[in-house]
C-alpha cells in the first residue's frame, strides 16, 4: 500500500480492487460481506497509513469514472436552462467521489464558481474529503456539502444522505460512523468573479508551499487540533522540531508535520508519532489525537 499512499510507507493488503461503474461497486461490496472479508475504501491516500504488518482485506478504489462533474443550476429544476452566470447567483455542482480537490477547485474557478478556493491545495479526492470533513485556512467542506449520494457497505443500497444527515464535525462525517461509501457529492457553490478566484486560490497555494513541507512524502498534517490549542506550536514547545525514528521527522519546517524523510517504514512512523504525543501530553497534559486514519 506503499504505493497508493501519500506517506509512500505501509504493508500489503489482501488485494486492491478498482471498481469503474456502480455496478462493479455494489457486486464486490456484495461479495466481501457474503464472504466476510474486511473491506474499506481508499480515496486519494493522502490521509491513510497502513501499518507495515499489512491489511487482511480488500482496498477498494473507484476509478476514473466516478470523477465526472456537471453544474445544475437550481432554476434547471423547472425546466429553465442558465447559460451565463450572474454573480451571487446559486449553482449546484455535482462530484464524483474519486475527482481531486485540485481539479475540482480548478474547473470551479475556471466557471467562476467560488467556495471551493480554500480545498485547492488538499491533495485529496472529493469523497475524502467529504469522509473527513477536511479543511483548511479557515473553510472546511461542511460549508459547501449540499448531500452525498453513497452505497452501503454490503452493496445492497444506495441512498442520498443530506447535509444534516451528515453529522459533519470537526475531522468527522457520519460516514465514519456508518460504513456508507460516497459516490457522488453535490456542492452548494456560488457564481463569483473568475480572476478573484484565482488570485485566492494563488494566495493560499503560496502560503501552503511556503509553510508545509510540500516536498517530502507526508499525510499532511499529522494531528487534529486540540481544543484551545495549535498542534504544531505543542510539539515545536516541546522541542521535538527535527526529531527522527528511522527514515521518519517531524518537520522543521512545520512541527504539525510528520514526514517521510528517508526511507521509513510505518512502524517509524508510527512510532514518532508515539513518542510525540507521550513527550506533549507529559509536558502540557494535553494527548494529541492522529489525524491520520491507522490501518492494519
Amino acid at each position: 500500500m506503499s504505493k497508493h499512499t501519500s506517506f509512500r510507507a505501509g504493508g500489503s493488503a489482501l488485494a486492491l480492487i478498482e471498481v469503474e461503474n456502480m455496478k462493479q461497486l455494489m457486486e464486490v461490496l456484495r461479495f466481501a460481506d457474503e464472504e466476510r472479508i474486511p473491506h474499506l475504501l481508499l480515496g486519494n491516500g493522502s490521509n491513510t497509513l497502513f501499518r507495515d504488518s499489512g491489511y487482511e482485506g480488500l482496498v477498494i478504489k473507484l476509478g476514473c469514472s466516478f470523477g465526472h462533474m456537471s453544474i445544475e443550476n437550481e432554476d434547471t429544476i423547472n425546466g429553465r436552462s442558465v447559460k451565463k452566470k450572474s454573480k451571487g447567483e446559486k449553482f449546484i455542482v455535482h462530484c464524483g467521489a474519486s475527482m481531486l480537490l485540485s481539479t475540482a477547485a480548478a474547473f470551479m474557478r475556471d466557471e467562476g464558481l467560488t467556495g471551493l478556493e480554500f480545498a485547492s491545495g488538499i491533495p485529496g479526492s472529493i469523497g475524502g474529503a467529504v469522509f473527513m470533513n477536511a479543511g483548511a485556512y479557515g473553510g472546511e467542506m461542511k460549508d459547501i456539502v449540499r448531500g452525498v449520494q453513497a452505497v452501503s457497505p454490503d452493496g445492497r443500497r444506495t441512498k442520498v444522505f443530506s447535509h444534516d444527515e451528515l453529522d459533519f464535525g470537526y475531522r468527522h462525517s457520519a460516514l465514519q460512523d456508518n460504513g456508507w461509501i460516497a459516490t457522488k457529492v453535490m456542492l452548494d457553490m456560488t457564481a463569483g468573479d473568475k480572476s478573484d478566484i484565482a488570485a485566492v486560490m494563488k494566495d493560499l497555494n503560496a502560503r501552503r508551499n511556503a509553510k508545509q513541507p510540500v516536498n517530502y512524502p507526508s499525510a499532511g498534517s499529522t494531528f487534529k487540533r486540540p481544543e484551545g490549542y495549535f498542534a504544531g506550536k505543542l510539539i515545536e514547545d516541546a522541542g521535538l522540531r527535527g526529531l527522527t525514528v528511522g527514515g521518519a521527522q517531524v518537520s522543521t519546517l512545520h512541527s504539525g508535520f510528520i514526514i517521510n524523510k528517508e526511507g521509513a517504514t510505518a512502524t517509524d512512523i508510527l512510532q514518532l508519532i508515539s513518542l510525540v504525543q507521550n513527550t506533549v501530553y507529559d509536558k502540557f497534559g494535553v494527548m494529541l489525537e492522529p489525524e491520520v486514519r491507522i490501518i492494519g
